[in-house]
């Protein structure tokens, strides 16, 4: 018999300043979240998601629309093979064309095998676990990304989490500094609201904090919305004046 799985909100509980945290972040970054979008075709969205790994969005929206502009469908991209794909990405410009076309070809590849189609417009009919585990069964699939077309293609209640997020989520000791972006993104799907605005707000604003302000190196603690409640707040300031 397999074991039941404890929801992690019951190992590690939500922190009293988490609604605090959404709050200020919300009211500096996104006071007003746009209405949902649910795309007309969620495997352009997966595609666009897969571009943006490791990518700026400047380069991911040009990539994507060469792309499109290549090929009048997905079926015609398949048919090209990772070469032709590779060499719509690289005249796009930008880094990664290689390994981008390879995950895309067999994406595609293998969406015509299994489902004869290269459409997910069904998905918007199923429901959001049907959805996830249909998108992470494709090669270069993980929980994050499916998390991202679930929120940003579907409008459903998911919380990707990115490097931003992680860090900031750590930084903030919202969860236990071992915990991977996995397991942070399940906690936050327990903790959060479970709306589309609440989680989209969020995790939007987190990203922008984390770019702007939170950054990885020589964060802006001084100026930080969040430094009475941050607990490493201190700790990054200490140092900025050791080195004054």
């Amino acid at each position: 018999m397999a074991r039941s799985v404890l929801p992690l909100s019951t190992q590690h509980s939500a922190p009293p300043q988490l609604p605090e945290v959404a709050r200020r972040l919300r009211e500096r970054y996104l006071p007003h979240a746009p209405a949902p979008q649910i795309s007309r075709e969620p495997l352009d969205g997966l595609i666009e998601t897969i571009l943006s790994q490791q990518n700026v969005g400047v380069i991911t929206r040009r990539q994507f629309a060469g792309l499109k502009a290549v090929y009048g469908t997905w079926e015609d991209a398949l048919q090209d093979g990772p070469d032709g794909i590779e060499a719509a990405l690289r005249a796009a410009g930008g880094g990664l064309a290689r390994s981008k076309a390879d995950y895309i070809w067999n994406l595609l590849h293998r969406l015509q095998e299994q489902r004869g189609d290269l459409s997910l417009r069904d998905l918007r009919a199923q429901s959001d676990e049907e959805v996830r585990t249909l998108l992470e069964s494709l090669p270069g699939v993980g929980p994050k990304t499916a998390s991202c077309v679930l929120l940003f293609n579907l409008a459903r209640p998911a919380m990707p989490v990115d490097t931003h997020i992680e860090r900031i989520a750590r930084r903030l000791e919202l969860v236990p500094f071992k915990w991977n972006a996995v397991k942070i993104e399940r906690w936050f799907g327990e903790v959060l609201p479970p709306t589309w605005a609440e989680r989209y707000t969020f995790h939007v604003s987190m990203i922008r904090h984390g770019q702007q302000v939170c950054r990885s190196q020589r964060p802006l603690c001084a100026s930080c919305l969040l430094n009475d409640v941050c607990p490493s707040a201190g700790v990054f300031l200490h140092g900025a004046e050791k080195e004054a």
